[in-house]
């Protein structure tokens, strides 16, 4: 068979599948009774985005998960809390209508049939748009500050509203707590009207902007994470955002750009960007319209959704976007300013590695240590795949800041991996390698129960001398394996809580590759297989999107799984965010911890003996800490906080209730700024410009105890 009639047939079956698709999205008769002209409808491709999923989920995924009627329950549960979890919208007889959905998710999805789902949404967009009217009507009526109400602002563990007069009685009290809250800052009460009337009209707008892939977005979420919390879809607009986020690098302008008022504002330029270098363009100033290259039309963008205005504000590196805007501080009204700027790749520099070098004095010796904070585990594929000699990655950026560490002749060194959610697992092989002379650093158990070890072969070591790692909560999946992997070897230890416990395997599928659409076969688009990205007339990426599909998990080199655990620091600090709420034990849908036989590794040194005399050592300047009583006092204000569910609305009570707490909470911070030798804050100082990191400077005491013990004991590391 030649190509031309190979892409015929192809096309003869891409229209079958089109076709049904489309029948698919035909009214499903149990919502067709209230279906509006104006509500938003499923289309085609994501028809078959929703049965492609359903088979790579039930033929792919490490569970073997089977999509049925009890999965449906879960999933519908699910959705149902990603619309309404407050249970702020929806009314009863809403919630008791869509049980009729319950145990049909999964055939629906099967079939490619969305209109349920979509139903939903429409319902509870009704509601939102209700509830928005409604509290724009109220504002021109009088409020009584006086009266001893109470306003419960979190009403996820209480019934459906029952009726619409329960709803405006709720919203009632809702607009009174947020004029309090401008009332008690200090503003006139006209201003304050004037103030929450904009806010609501500009929620109303944005509601009205909402899309069909922002609601199939609800749906594959509620979808993917029933199964595990770490299998996501991602619809075109998304997936492209996740894999930008991933390289710590795009094409574009080089701002941070955000929607105020219905108008694209600039909030921040990006250090080394085409905007920065230019300098044409300014911190608030508003883009009013984009123009394509030196002679493309503008469009006029005030109103638009904020991705769909980015999305034709970037573009590929060398070309041209003309921007209108109107300066910083000048009306809206006033004569707009063209600024021409050549998009390039941008780096994000804030969010790349970093150092800092800070001394601790233990008795009469000060150590120098060199912390470097990783923020996550990025890697320009793009450029890595592409042969790049100077491709951006976490290993890359280390090993040159530990090399100016090394000639700033640091005693140790400290790895901050705290609120570190992961990334690339070779980036996480590949750091470790740094550390250690050459082994396995992670093992990966694939649906086949297949074991594979990923070693680090680079037989040079960036750094030797003593080495930490702090954590917290929030450190997960590749920061579990780096920090897992240097206690295993013994080549450190391990400062902070629990980690999160991410320790399932990913692989990014693009669905452009898998469900081709019929256009591109037409059109030409997409000859070579990859993820070209096309804009539709609103600004939206068009395509399949990506879907990350868990098909594995990670087990450390002594045969732990990270998953559902994590790592244990050696030395432990309290634990402020609850694993009873945060990480991947609070998950219902997270896989279990087991064990494998270990790999073949060697540590480097028995690190036992000044692990169990750095615990003491560290507690006993707990005891003496008033920061660790400041700690300890914190968590419990924020279980208490957690717990709380309603305010006050009469006016003086909530007043006096915030005038202690701000005199609690600014007395508590000039107590610590004391003891740490700063200046003290004046009322109505609200950030303090010295900032005070109580874990990082008590891991650094740490830091110190364990140089010093190392030196007394000749602790060597045997590579």
């Amino acid at each position: 068979m030649d190509l031309k009639s190979f892409k015929e047939m192809l096309k003869k079956i891409y229209l079958a599948l089109f076709i049904a698709a489309t029948l698919a999205c035909k009214a499903d008769p149990r919502v067709t009774a209230t279906v509006s002209p104006a509500d938003l409808k499923p289309d085609q491709q994501q028809s078959l985005v929703a049965k492609e999923i359903v088979n790579m989920l039930e033929t792919y995924h490490f569970k073997k998960i089977s999509v049925n009627d009890s999965l449906s329950s879960v999933i519908f549960n699910r959705y149902l809390e990603s619309l309404d979890g407050g249970h702020n919208y929806l009314l009863k007889t809403d919630v008791q209508e869509f049980e009729k959905f319950r145990n049909t998710f999964d055939d629906d999805l099967r079939k490619g049939d969305l209109s349920a789902p979509f139903y939903m949404y429409n319902v509870f967009q009704k509601r939102y748009n209700e509830r928005i009217k409604y509290s724009l009507n109220e504002l021109t009526k009088p409020f009584d500050f006086s009266s001893n109400e109470t306003y419960t602002y979190n009403r996820s563990k209480l019934p459906w509203l029952a009726s619409t007069k329960e709803s405006d009685d709720l919203w009632k009290k809702r607009l009174k707590y947020e004029l309090l809250n401008l009332k008690i800052a200090g503003s006139e009460q006209a201003k304050n009207i004037q103030t929450l009337k904009q806010r609501y009209e500009n929620l109303l707008s944005q509601s009205n902007k909402v899309n069909n892939q922002d609601v199939f977005q609800r749906i594959m979420d509620a979808f993917t994470e029933a199964i595990d919390p770490h299998t996501n879809y991602f619809n075109p607009t998304n997936a492209q955002s996740f894999n930008e986020q991933m390289s710590k690098n795009f094409e574009g302008i080089g701002a941070s750009l955000q929607q105020e008022n219905e108008v694209v504002r600039v909030a921040g330029i990006i250090p080394g960007g085409p905007a920065y270098r230019a300098k044409t363009l300014h911190v608030n100033d508003r883009i009013i319209g984009v123009a394509q290259g030196k002679n493309g039309e503008f469009e006029d963008i005030i109103g638009w959704r904020i991705d769909a205005a980015v999305t034709r504000i970037k573009g590929p590196k060398g070309t041209i976007v003309r921007l209108k805007i109107i300066p910083a501080g000048q009306e809206l009204t006033s004569t707009p300013k063209i600024v021409e700027l050549v998009r390039d790749k941008v780096v994000l520099q804030d969010q790349l590695a970093k150092k800092t070098i800070k001394t601790v004095k233990s008795g009469d010796r000060t150590y120098k240590i060199g912390v470097i904070d990783i923020p996550d585990f990025y890697v320009d594929f793009k450029a890595y795949q592409a042969n790049d000699p100077n491709y951006q990655s976490t290993t890359r950026d280390v090993r040159r800041l530990l090399d100016t560490l090394k000639q700033q002749k640091v005693d140790g060194v400290v790895i901050d991996l705290r609120q570190n959610g992961g990334g690339s697992l070779m980036e996480a092989i590949e750091l470790s390698g740094l550390f250690i002379k050459s082994g396995p650093i992670v093992q990966v158990k694939d649906t086949r129960g297949k074991i594979e070890v990923n070693n680090d072969e680079d037989p040079s070591i960036a750094w030797d001398g003593p080495l930490g790692v702090i954590t917290d909560r929030f450190s997960a999946s590749a920061s579990e394996i780096f920090a897992g992997a240097i206690q295993d070897y013994g080549r450190g230890i391990i400062m902070g809580t629990q980690t999160y416990g991410k320790g399932t395997v990913q692989s990014a599928i693009n669905l452009d590759r898998v469900i081709k659409p019929l256009e591109s076969f037409i059109s030409g688009l997409n000859k070579n297989g990859t993820n070209q990205v096309t804009v539709n007339k609103d600004g939206t990426v068009r395509g399949f999107g990506q879907i990350n599909l868990t098909i594995g998990k990670f087990y450390r080199v002594n045969g732990s799984s990270t998953q559902h655990k994590g790592v244990m620091p050696d030395v432990e600090f309290p634990m402020v965010f609850p694993a009873d709420k945060y990480g991947e034990s609070s998950e219902p849908s997270a896989l279990p911890w087991d064990v494998i036989k270990a790999s073949n590794f060697k540590p480097v040194a028995n690190l036992s003996s000044i692990k169990q005399q750095l615990a003491p050592l560290h507690e006993q300047r707990m005891k003496a800490s008033p920061e660790y009583k400041f700690l300890l006092e914190d968590i419990e204000q924020y279980k208490k906080r957690e717990s709380e569910t309603s305010v006050p609305l009469n006016e003086a009570k909530l007043k006096k209730e915030r005038e202690d707490q701000e005199a609690k909470t600014l007395a508590r911070e000039n107590q610590r700024r004391a003891l740490a030798g700063l200046p003290p804050l004046k009322k109505g100082e609200l950030k303090p410009k010295e900032s005070i990191d109580f874990i990082e400077d008590e891991s650094l005491n740490v830091m110190a105890d364990f140089i010093k013990l190392s030196k007394s004991s000749q602790l060597t590391f045997k590579y």
